[in-house]
């Protein structure tokens, strides 16, 4: 199981400081995973994609989000240009890339399904991929539901649920939470995985005990994917991501209290985690 925190990866441009470089080293040395968030933003370099493969483990792996252009602007059509710069950028990350992660807008809808499978349908097949969708009906109507896990199933794509039911249970009390609030989605909750390799994506609090609190469902179903032999990916997100790998670490130990058998995560760097590089 790969459980981190999820500031996404940094380096927007080739020769990225070395302070940039430093956070995703010392970063690798506390959890095993990433998501790749600032590459909905913009494609990177493959030269600052080298480097992040350079100071990873081969063993790290990387959720990378497909760039906005393709899933938000050109909604999955008309996408070959950028799709091809983007998987180009990629190359040098080898087998590091994880899965691809397709992150829909919230107006993608149930209608939309066909257009998402031709586009799963003509990626090369080289890669895994993953698709979070947000609009309310592929949650709320069983025939959505059930359109969608076809289409995905069709190309051995995983469902990546993105839960803050814990986030939203009660009104925020901080500024950063008061942020959140206004951007992050609001969808039932999910864990129902597709693929024996399930991504979840979960948002807690800035309080640590409510976090710990409302990611008790989690454990248990990660627990019982790693016991039917599947591999989970869960990304530990709180509002302001300060303690974030802290946070990843202790569900990750959460977990193996359960498994004995899951592996340990990397010893850290004995200092204080850097949450983004």
């Amino acid at each position: 199981m790969r459980d981190v925190d999820p500031p996404g990866v940094a380096g927007s441009a080739a020769g990225a400081s070395a302070r940039a470089q430093e956070r995703l080293r010392h970063y690798a040395g506390w959890c095993d995973a990433v998501e790749g968030n600032t590459t909905f933003y913009a494609t990177p370099s493959r030269e600052t994609v080298a480097s992040w493969a350079a100071q990873t483990d081969p063993g790290f792996r990387f959720v990378l989000k497909l760039p906005r252009v393709v899933t938000h602007e050109h909604r999955l059509t008309d996408t070959g240009e950028p799709l091809r710069a983007f998987l180009d950028a990629i190359e040098p990350l080898g087998p590091r890339t994880h899965a691809l992660w397709i992150q829909l807008p919230g107006s993608f809808s149930p209608a939309d399904v066909p257009t998402l499978g031709r586009f799963l349908g003509h990626l090369p097949r080289s890669h895994r991929y993953a698709v979070e969708v947000r609009h309310p009906a592929f949650f709320t109507d069983a025939r959505a539901t059930r359109l969608l896990e076809q289409t995905l199933a069709g190309v051995d794509a995983e469902w990546v649920p993105f839960d803050t039911t814990a986030f939203f249970a009660t009104p925020p009390s901080s500024d950063a939470e008061r942020d959140a609030w206004t951007k992050k989605p609001r969808v039932p909750l999910r864990s129902v995985a597709l693929t024996d390799r399930p991504i979840v994506r979960y948002l807690g609090r800035d309080d640590t005990a409510r976090t710990v609190e409302g990611w008790q469902h989690w454990i248990e179903v990660t627990a019982d994917w790693l016991r039917a032999g599947r591999s989970p990916t869960v990304f530990v997100h709180t509002p302001d991501n300060a303690d974030a790998p802290v946070l990843a670490r202790r569900f990750h130990d959460e977990v193996r209290a359960r498994v004995p058998g899951l592996d340990a995560l990397p010893e850290p760097i004995p200092v204080e985690p850097l949450t983004l590089f």
